[in-house]
């Protein structure tokens, strides 16, 4: 049965048609900056109880991170399908719209699409001092002295590491589960984005969020890795010898068990080589290279990145078809 609206089971026609209707809107809305969203909530939450519970000996402040991911992570989960339910029992076609809207809030197709033009556009005029601007919007990276294929760089991995984060894992989990298991993703995303870092702040405290989110974030990456392929064969200029191969061998280089998989097929699909030395507030930090690189990175290369975003979640899509069909005529 459905985890929101009986109707909706998992991996049903009714919820696949309210997850595309779901994309579309994200596609011609995005996120206004007048409507409250749900992440901003969550991180409030999570913001609060850190505060509150991370400061303890280091085996205490594990075990309150564990608290914080069940709570966080549960609590969203409960509340979205209480809300749901709620819903229903007044008004079916209230909630299906409660839904759809909550669904459009997980998905960042168009942001993710306008932050990297916001890069590449000044990168195109020569204002190296807006892109920069830009590009610290949103990396964590220093910026003020790259040149552009070291913002090109940043821009085209930014794309390419949250075509998971923000399009294809909250797809996928909502076609499981609907708007309470993709808000519940998301509320795990956050988490890690927040706390789940290896410093001396959040190594116990951030460890269970860390962790969750590398386990949710496993199979939709991967799988994201095959729609990117797949794609690419109607992107003209894709460089698809070897790249499946290539991609295998050089993503588990990456630090993250997973960001390293979309990151190293869009570089290979480029030609074009990702990863590198970042400095984070002054300080240096090597990562592993992927890629080979056959073209100097450009703006341009910001543009192809998100084409294959795109392409991404829409062979994304067009797999789960197929399996929804097949699953209900076996039923």
């Amino acid at each position: 049965m459905s985890l929101a609206l009986p109707a909706f089971e998992p991996l049903s026609q009714a919820l696949l048609a309210l997850v595309i209707a779901a994309m579309l809107l994200d596609l011609v809305l995005g996120d206004p900056a007048w409507l409250p969203h749900p992440v901003v909530g969550i991180g409030r939450v999570i913001a609060r109880l850190e505060r509150a519970w991370n400061h303890w000996p280091a085996a205490d402040r594990r075990r309150h991170g564990r608290w914080l991911t069940v709570l966080v992570v549960g609590g969203t989960w409960s509340i979205t399908w209480s809300l749901l339910a709620a819903l229903a029992w007044a008004s079916p076609w209230l909630a299906v719209v409660t839904e759809l809207g909550l669904l459009a809030t997980t998905l960042a197709a168009k942001g993710l699409a306008q932050a990297a033009r916001a890069v590449a556009e000044p990168l195109t005029r020569g204002d190296m001092a807006a892109a920069r601007q830009a590009l610290a919007m949103i990396v964590g990276r220093d910026t003020a002295t790259l040149d552009e294929s070291e913002l090109a760089r940043g821009a085209v991995e930014t794309v390419a590491e949250n075509t998971v984060d923000g399009i294809t894992a909250p797809l996928f989990w909502a076609l499981l589960g609907g708007a309470p298991l993709a808000l519940a993703y998301k509320a795990t995303n956050t988490l890690d984005s927040m706390v789940g870092y290896r410093n001396p702040r959040f190594e116990d405290f951030g460890r269970a969020s860390a962790r969750l989110d590398d386990a949710v974030n496993w199979l939709p990456a991967r799988l994201t890795v095959l729609s990117l392929w797949l794609a690419a064969w109607l992107i003209p200029g894709s460089r698809l010898a070897g790249a499946l191969a290539t991609t295998r061998r050089e993503a588990p280089r990456h630090p993250s068990p997973n960001a390293g998989w979309p990151e190293a097929m869009v570089a290979n699909l480029m030609g074009v080589r990702l990863g590198g030395l970042n400095h984070y507030a002054g300080r240096p930090s090597p990562r592993a290279t992927l890629g080979t690189p056959q073209e100097t990175l450009t703006a341009g290369h910001i543009e192809r990145a998100i084409t294959y975003m795109h392409g991404a979640w829409l062979v994304f899509l067009l797999l789960a078809t197929p399996l929804v069909l097949l699953r209900e005529w076996l039923i």
